[in-house]
């Protein structure tokens, strides 16, 4: 299964993107912190250059999705894994930048800055991982 977030709308404090799954709109928008122009390819030095702590989206690249416990949540949540300079980084809900420190969120993009019905759109993910994961499929996340 793969999960494509497709940024379209990088703004200075946060970034909107467009959200597929094998290919197909999904429907809903993700938001993240803000694009620093990252890439997973660029040197560890150079990442930590760029980025600011808790407010700068995570390179560009692809990555495996596992489901871990998240200790911070406490329950079970999808994990981005080996995401040079960053750790910790969570598929979950949330409606603004102020609920992200790297991390991805989902919902519907109807006000500036902000994503709605997150926890739905969220939901909806989830209940996709899960069965791709119960079928032996590798989740991809890829971040463009």
């Amino acid at each position: 299964m793969t999960i494509r977030i497709d940024r379209q709308w990088k703004k200075a404090e946060y970034t909107i993107s467009k959200v597929y799954i094998n290919g197909s709109y999904f429907g809903c928008n993700a938001l993240e912190d803000t694009d620093r122009g990252l890439l997973q390819t660029m040197q560890l030095t150079e990442l930590q250059r760029r980025k600011v702590k808790g407010k700068t989206a995570i390179p560009r690249g692809y990555y495996d999705v596992r489901i871990t416990y998240s200790p911070k949540y406490k329950r079970d949540m999808p994990l981005v894994v080996d995401v040079p300079g960053f750790s910790g980084v969570r598929l979950h809900s949330g409606n603004s930048a102020k609920d992200t420190e790297g991390c991805i969120l989902f919902g519907k993009n109807d006000k500036v800055g902000w994503i709605s019905d997150s926890r739905y759109w969220t939901d909806k993910i989830y209940k996709l991982i899960e069965a791709a994961l119960k079928k032996g499929e590798k989740i991809t996340l890829i971040v463009g």
